[in-house]
Formats: structure tokens, C-alpha cells, sequence
């Protein structure tokens, strides 16, 4: 469908763009994305998605703003501590563009619903905090041949990897399984740097909006690491792992459909 001249106003900047124009903006309009965790990081990701005019943004999140959220989870006001992160967010994200359709699902992302979910949008974008989440995205979407940008923060570092199924490394092919419990600490334990999360989720909001438009080079089997103390960002080859468990030769990860 052609843009509407408030279309055409609100992304012009877009449109501008050699690389977008306006059959770039029309595609947008039409794609989909789901984020998973409403978040430090799911926060910048899915305002800077609804703000490119991603038509179709899925939220999941199980839990509720807290008042320690606010440092860094810029969806949320003072006045949302205590409402469910998915509702707030909902609200926050149609009051920036009222055209977007918003999807949200008060849940845990778990086995028996990921690849379901997953299988539903052009792209996810993990914004979860702990590994086994991590590595839950990263087989459901493999299964499902659905391109993923993962990211994570902690203190002042940061890291990102965009999968794309059948084509570049796994989460699996950098790390063959989750740590042991306790042997990583959580943001809750460890801290972090409130703006870290805006730095890392705008560069993964950027790396889906490459994969929609299919335009650029997304961060593929290419480890994106970032250490805002020291100012520095560092750029890691991952190869494709042949024994992977989730994309290798012999692949044995199997979830339920």
C-alpha cells in the first residue's frame, strides 16, 4: 500500500535515505519483529522499532517495573512501577506511533512456546538477561530458519551477534551450552551503566531493521563487543561450529513445535 502523506512526513528522514527510499519505508510498514524482554536492552529496541515504522512489534515479559528498572529501561515513567513491563510498554510505544500494531504476551519465552512465537515475525531481537533464555532464542530460531540479534550487557561491557539461520554462527558455535548456575553474575549482582543498555539496544534495533530491509551487513558470525569505559568497541570472526548441537552437521537440539 502506497504511503500516506503523514507517512511520507513522519519518515522522511528514512526516505531519504539511498538505501531505504520509499519502497525501503513501504516494507518496513509491512514486517515484523519480536523482542524478547521489555528491558534495559528491549526498551531502546523496541521504541527505536516502532519509531523506524515496523508495522507488527511483539513483546514478551513475564515481569513488572520495579523502581531499580527506571535507570536504564526507558519505556517505563515512575508512575508505571508496578504495572506489568508488556502493558506500559504497550502503552508508551502506540503513543509514539499510534499506527503500530503492538502484540504483547504477559509469559516466560520457554520451551513450549518459542518456536511457535518465533516463527511468527521477520526477525527477534534478544534483549533477555540470563543465558538460558539466550540460548532458548537462539535453537528456536535456528529451528525455525528465523534471523535473530542477540545482545547482552553487564557493568560496562556489552556484546552483540546477529544469527541468520543456515548462514552464518550460532549462539551454540561461540558457546556450546549455558554456564553453571552462579558462575555468571546478573546486572542485579554485578551492576550496570544505565546508558550501555540505550548504546547496544540501538545498534540492535539497527541490525533488525538491516534485516528487514535486507540491506547492509548484519553483524553475522561477527561478534560485537563493547567496553564503554574504556570508549573501545572490538569486532570477533566466529566460524560455523561443525559439531553444534543446534545448526552443526549432526544438530540434535529438538524443541516442540
Amino acid at each position: 500500500m502506497p504511503l500516506s502523506e503523514e507517512q511520507i512526513e513522519r519518515f522522511s528522514r528514512h526516505i531519504l535515505l539511498r538505501e531505504v527510499g520509499g519502497k525501503g519505508q513501504e516494507k518496513l510498514l509491512g514486517s515484523s519483529a519480536l523482542v524478547i524482554g521489555a528491558g534495559g536492552l528491549g526498551s531502546p529496541v523496541a521504541l527505536y522499532l516502532a519509531a523506524a515504522g515496523v508495522g507488527r512489534i511483539g513483546l514478551i515479559d513475564f515481569d513488572t517495573v520495579s523502581l531499580a528498572n527506571l535507570q536504564r529501561q526507558i519505556l517505563y515513567r515512575t508512575k508505571d512501577v508496578g504495572r506489568p513491563k508488556v502493558e506500559a510498554a504497550a502503552e508508551r510505544l502506540s503513543a509514539l506511533w499510534p499506527e503500530a500494531k503492538i502484540e504483547i504476551r504477559r509469559e516466560r519465552f520457554s520451551e513450549g512456546n518459542a518456536r511457535r512465537l518465533v516463527r511468527q515475525y521477520g526477525v527477534v531481537i534478544d534483549g533477555s538477561d540470563n543465558f538460558d533464555t539466550k540460548f532458548l532464542a537462539n535453537d528456536a530460531c535456528v529451528a525455525e530458519k528465523i534471523p535473530l540479534v542477540m545482545g547482552g550487557i553487564l557493568r560496562f561491557d556489552g556484546q552483540i551477534l546477529t544469527v541468520i539461520p543456515g548462514k552464518s554462527a550460532c549462539y551454540r558455535c561461540l558457546f556450546e551450552r549455558p554456564p553453571p548456575p552462579q558462575a555468571c553474575p546478573s546486572c542485579a549482582e554485578a551492576g550496570v551503566v544505565g546508558a550501555l543498555a540505550g548504546v547496544l539496544g540501538a545498534l540492535q534495533a539497527t541490525e533488525a531493521i538491516k534485516l528487514l530491509l535486507g540491506i547492509g551487513e548484519p553483524l553475522a558470525s561477527r561478534l560485537l563487543t563493547a567496553d564503554t569505559l574504556r570508549g573501545s568497541f572490538r569486532e570477533v570472526p566466529i566460524g560455523r561450529r561443525a559439531g553444534c548441537e543446534a545448526c552443526g552437521e549432526r544438530a540434535r537440539i529438538s524443541l516442540p513445535g
